[in-house]
């Protein structure tokens, strides 16, 4: 029999069960994560981050993030199955993220585990980024049902997703520029702070006031669409006026006003979205979810409205293995069927393929 028969045969086996095995691979930018789950239980979540590796460069370096991603792979799988003491012949699937991000860092993890589910002969499944990012929250709240409205948040993304099922979703609004978190590095740069920016902008915005005026995109304009192009603008336009004129710039109140401008546009746009279809749960999900005036602000406003809100703990905000490992488990329930090896990677994947 060819391998693609013979997972699709061990697939159709264990779709009824609720403690499949996962193990799960997420290599899309700067972080080698493995995770292994049973059901929605989490049992191990590995990561090799790259962070001071790509922080002297203040962003990610492509090149330099595929090298790391091959040298830690097999080190970081190893650890995920130790941690959950398990062997590979303890796991019922391989999982994998085949986009959306960066091309060559995504190619590292779909080789790696394409090879290791041939090896082993278990069923691959592809999984959609974005849609793993959703999926952490079914780990942190394994009794979270659709339908609700999600906004996913991170640094290649901005949208509000209505979730129908656990395998359909409805695009509400959407970034027409940058995404919230590509926003919050170029600022940072600008402040001369070091990558990853979100949190460092968090860190200083503590210390400021939001006193700067910064310009709100799609002012009375019936959308729920997002734009952060104009805003990062306005911010390096403001310092670099300062700056030509020879006065002080406060770091502070810039990074206050303008984190609270970006969250302020996020929260709004996703709960009158939510107001105007009657949903009455909403998500988030991706690193900029980590961000703590986000969640606040959102739980606040959320709460007046008699709506509620869930997000996943910060560690399964950012990029790994548990998210992918969570949406594995949601399509193998939904019928989905594994992956032969000539998949390929696709960085520009939309969230709704």
């Amino acid at each position: 029999m060819k391998y693609i028969d013979i997972a699709n045969e061990k697939l159709d086996k264990i779709r009824q069960r609720d403690d499949i095995v996962v193990l799960a691979i997420e290599s899309s930018c700067d972080e080698t994560a493995v995770a292994v789950t049973c059901g929605r239980k989490l049992l191990s979540n590995a990561i090799a981050s790259q962070i001071e590796i790509h922080k002297r460069f203040g962003g990610v370096v492509p090149e330099i993030a595929s090298r790391n991603h091959t040298m830690a792979i097999d080190n970081v799988t190893k650890e995920a199955l130790a941690k959950a003491g398990m062997t590979l012949a303890d796991v019922d699937c391989i999982a994998v993220t085949y986009g959306a991000g960066l091309l060559g860092a995504l190619l590292v993890g779909v080789s790696y585990a394409k090879a290791l589910a041939f090896a082993t002969q278990k069923p691959l499944i592809a999984v959609n980024h974005i849609k793993g990012h959703i999926a952490a929250n079914y780990i942190a709240k394994p009794d979270l049902q659709p339908p609700y409205l999600c906004l996913i948040a991170s640094g290649g993304h901005t949208t509000i997703a209505y979730v129908k099922s656990l395998d359909e979703i409805e695009i509400k609004g959407s970034t027409q520029d940058d995404a919230c978190g590509e926003a919050f590095d170029k600022v940072a740069r600008v402040l001369g702070l070091p990558y990853p920016g979100g949190p460092q902008i968090e860190k200083l915005a503590r210390e400021g006031k939001p006193s700067i005026e910064l310009p709100t995109p799609y002012k009375d304009k019936d959308t729920y669409d997002f734009s952060y192009s104009g805003i990062k603008t306005a911010v390096i336009n403001y310092a670099h006026k300062l700056q030509q004129k020879g006065e002080a710039l406060n770091k502070a109140d810039l990074a206050c006003s303008f984190q609270e401008k970006v969250t302020d546009i996020m929260v709004n746009n996703t709960l009158r979205c939510a107001v105007d279809m009657g949903v009455k749960r909403v998500v988030i999900a991706g690193g900029v979810g980590a961000n703590g005036v986000l969640r606040e602000k959102m739980s606040q406003r959320a709460h007046a409205l008699d709506i509620e809100v869930f997000y996943p703990p910060m560690q399964l905000c950012t990029d790994n293995g548990a998210m992918i490992a969570s949406q594995a488990y949601n399509m193998i329930k939904c019928g989905a069927k594994a992956s032969n090896i000539d998949l390929d990677a696709k960085a520009n994947l939309r969230v709704w393929e």
